[in-house]
């Protein structure tokens, strides 16, 4: 059961993006130097902290974001995020500067390809720490965004009283260096990846399995697809198989969704495996969706 601060009236923080996803449907990729029709697009509300906020606060988890867009963020997704009761306040727009804007193609098999432009996320070292919100919340989860910003952010975090945990997600390979990584998960309890970002993270810590990285933080939780999860904590491992969704209507997202659900019940008091239990259901739930 997970030690919460009594005395603070929300529960996760998250800093990390907050994103329009336009997602481009076509029928293969083209070679180099040739062209393919659009068969379909569209835009939806993403990122790594409005898609992990969203789905943990329709779990019932008092959670909020820390983020920062520009113009052409349409108003109806922040409306969205305020209807679902995630707490804006940190979330800034920046006047003069593009959103940020993930473009994801994806083929009729299943491929993608994705591309992001940081936009108003890009240059964040300097700005202003939301201090008077932090200190409202028991934890923070760190995710995509401006190294040097995530920094400052833990250690204001720390200084706060807050616990942490270290989500770096896809960034991980083109973002971080091995300092800057090694100072975030030395002040971490949690750090989160798929196989591939746990890999890269063993790397930029020192060593070259999830055990190595034991030895800078107590926890790491390691997605895996359609095998399931695990955990790895200094007392032995914990995996759980997946929850297999009926159908596969939507991929994007799923990891911030189980993380949702993993802190729905991290948050409930639950044993481990039964967070990663709900972790991987809420993942499947996403998957499902259609709607969005």
């Amino acid at each position: 059961m997970v030690d919460l601060l009594a005395d603070r009236p929300r529960d996760l923080l998250v800093a990390g993006h907050v994103n329009v996803d336009r997602f481009l449907t076509v029928r293969s990729f083209p070679a180099e130097d040739r062209t393919v029709p659009v068969l379909e697009s569209w835009a939806e509300l993403g990122g790594t902290a409005a898609n992990l906020a969203l789905v943990a606060a329709g779990f019932g988890v008092a959670a909020g974001i820390v983020a920062r867009v520009g113009d052409g963020f349409p108003p109806e997704f922040l409306t969205r995020l305020v209807r679902a009761r995630v707490d804006v306040r940190a979330v800034t727009r920046v006047r003069g500067r593009s959103t940020p804007t993930c473009y994801i193609v994806e083929d009729e098999r299943g491929g993608q390809r994705t591309l992001i432009d940081q936009g108003a996320d890009s240059r964040t070292a300097r700005v202003r720490i939301p201090h008077r919100v932090l200190r409202e919340y028991s934890w923070l989860h760190l995710t995509t965004g401006d190294p040097a910003f995530q920094q400052r952010l833990a250690r204001a975090a720390r200084s706060a009283g807050l616990r942490l945990s270290f989500d770096p997600a896809q960034e991980i390979h083109y973002r971080w260096d091995p300092r800057r990584f090694r100072s975030v998960l030395s002040t971490a309890e949690v750090l989160f990846g798929n196989r591939a970002e746990v890999e890269r993270a063993a790397v930029l810590a020192g060593g070259s399995s999830p055990d190595d990285l034991l030895r800078s933080v107590p926890l790491v939780i390691r997605t895996e697809g359609m095998r399931g999860a695990t955990a790895f904590s200094r007392t032995g491992r914990v995996h759980v198989p997946s929850s297999r969704p009926r159908r596969l209507a939507r991929l994007v997202g799923a990891g911030d969704a189980f993380r949702g659900g993993f802190y729905a019940a991290w948050f409930g008091g639950q044993p481990l495996r039964e967070c990663l239990g709900a972790g991987t259901r809420s993942a499947a739930r996403w998957i499902e969706r259609s709607d969005r």
